[in-house]
């Protein structure tokens, strides 16, 4: 990832963090063991309390209403004055076990508290935040182990003046959902540490950054690889060494081949000097030995990757112009070249291909029909997302989704992130800096940072058939050091990604690390 600036739309009023739900009664049971009016059309628009479920709190704020997400009718929390209410329903006679609910959902945002929640199950509760969205419905599921044989399922907001929420087709099932992936990209930490940069816990004590971000729940780091480098970091010797770290901490490995001496991404994908005069014949066993080369020395020091990028963000294709997408045919090869070197080293490596069309669905299918079509073999499918470039939220679950059903392999966000402030650390102005490049309904705050990440987290948790792997944040360490700018030719040059750091202007880290604890 590196992209040129952008202007994007207003921002909605700023998200208020909330958090704890207020003590609620005992709720009597219901005699059923499967949900009752779950689409809420029973009663038509205005009823003040729908059939089936109970209500708690200022219960004048929840009724239904037209405009259902599949039917006719929804549920609504909203009024003109602040508001706390919940909707539920008892179920018992359930079978123990693992459950999942699902709901679709959209919500204003700007509520202290909206989320569903599944409790009194015999377990700890279990939430899901409703993502901000408007206008699209968005997906969300929320598991738990039923050991009693009932469980409440309940909407709930605490909200301000004007805040609504809308919910719709909710289904209880058998199964769990979950994500194994909670990740980030720390390609620039070795340069950063090099510089003189420090990290911090969030109480101040200086410590190692992958200590601190392991703590916080993370469990599998992603590492750019360039040829040759200006500055000579992000080369084979530099994630070696990092991957030492990276798996001291317990964590997993994902190596992330640009195929180049630089940044390479959809606006550049420029062949290494090394490379620079070799034919396409050449160029395939460039890219064969050059994966080879850093996997195979990766697994003779104990340190094998886990998951590997044949290149990245290539949504025109790689080495170009020999591996443009203009030219599918060489650009299959190429990245076949790269599979066949990374199974040769070791055939468990997950071998993902990636492109920054996150909130483009016609154009992860283009791409992936011609990468089928082709021939070209792949494990997984790696989507850069990023709210304030490609996308409302349920374009996203869209493209997702689609993509892990349509080629039948699992997917995750390669990339996201998110800004806690909008004011620079350095000299050069960061990549977001307005209000006006914000996603509506998420403040550049630690506040809007987390809910931003666990909501990305919950709808690829929510991704049909357990294909929704995990999310990495780009570039969680890249704070603001003197000497570790974005350009490798130019020591001069600033970073504009400090203030999406996973880590403060204080070296701090970050409550937005709590995202890694997501389910």
């Amino acid at each position: 990832m590196f992209h040129p600036r952008r202007t994007l739309r207003a921002v909605l009023p700023p998200l208020a963090a909330g958090l704890a739900l207020t003590a609620l009664p005992a709720q009597t049971a219901h005699a059923a063991s499967t949900l009752t009016n779950a689409g809420f059309e029973s009663g038509g628009a205005g009823t003040a309390t729908p059939a089936g479920w109970s209500e708690y709190g200022d219960t004048a704020a929840s009724y239904t209403e037209s405009g259902g997400h599949d039917g006719s009718y929804r549920l609504t929390h909203y009024s003109a004055s602040a508001y706390k209410v919940e909707t539920y329903q008892h179920l018992s006679g359930l079978t123990d076990g693992d459950h999942t609910l699902t709901a679709w959902v959209r919500s204003s945002g700007g509520q202290n508290a909206a989320y569903l929640a599944l409790r009194n199950c015999g377990g700890a509760e279990q939430r899901t935040d409703l993502p901000v969205s408007s206008t699209g419905w968005i997906r969300i599921v929320t598991p738990i182990k039923v050991i009693n044989h009932q469980c409440t399922i309940s909407i709930y907001s605490d909200a301000h003046a004007g805040n609504w929420i809308n919910v719709d087709d909710l289904t209880l099932t058998s199964g769990t959902t979950g994500t194994s992936v909670h990740g980030a990209d720390i390609s620039s930490l070795a340069k950063s540490e090099a510089e003189g940069g420090v990290y911090r816990t969030a109480s101040g004590a200086a410590g190692d950054a992958l200590a601190v971000l392991r703590s916080s729940g993370m469990n599998y780091a992603r590492l750019k690889v360039w040829v040759n480098p200006a500055d000579g970091f992000n080369d084979k010797a530099h994630v070696l060494a990092m991957a030492r770290r990276v798996k001291a901490r317990g964590m997993k490995l994902l190596v992330d081949f640009h195929y180049s001496d630089t940044w390479a991404d959809p606006g550049a994908q420029s062949k290494p000097a090394a490379w620079s005069g070799h034919d396409y014949s050449g160029l395939k066993t460039d890219v064969y030995r050059h994966t080879y080369d850093v996997l195979s020395a990766l697994k003779a020091q104990g340190t094998t990757a886990d998951m590997v990028q044949v290149g990245n963000e290539i949504n025109g294709g790689m080495l170009w112009s020999e591996g443009s997408t203009d030219d599918w045919d060489q650009l299959a090869g190429l990245l076949d070249s790269g599979y066949d070197a990374v199974k040769a080293v070791d055939p468990s490596t997950v071998v993902a291909l990636h492109l920054a069309k996150g909130g483009d669905r016609a154009g992860t299918e283009w791409w992936f029909d011609n990468a089928v079509a082709h021939g070209v073999r792949f494990d997984a499918i790696g989507l850069s997302y990023y709210g304030y470039w490609h996308g409302p939220l349920a374009d996203f679950q869209t493209t997702l989704d689609d993509a892990a059903a349509r080629y039948r392999k699992p997917v995750f966000v390669a990339e996201t992130a998110y800004p806690f402030r909008l004011d620079s650390d350095d000299q050069l102005t960061d990549q977001i800096d307005t209000t006006g490049e914000l996603v509506p309904g998420y403040p550049a705050t630690p506040a809007g940072q987390t809910k931003w990440m666990n909501d990305v987290a919950s709808i690829v948790e929510a991704v049909p058939g357990g294909r929704g792997l995990g999310v990495f944040y780009w570039e969680a360490t890249w704070t603001a050091v003197p000497g570790n700018g974005w350009d490798p030719a130019d020591a001069t040059s600033g970073n504009g990604w400090e203030n999406q750091a996973l880590f403060g202007y204080d070296d701090r880290a970050l409550p937005s690390m709590s995202w890694f604890r997501h389910r």
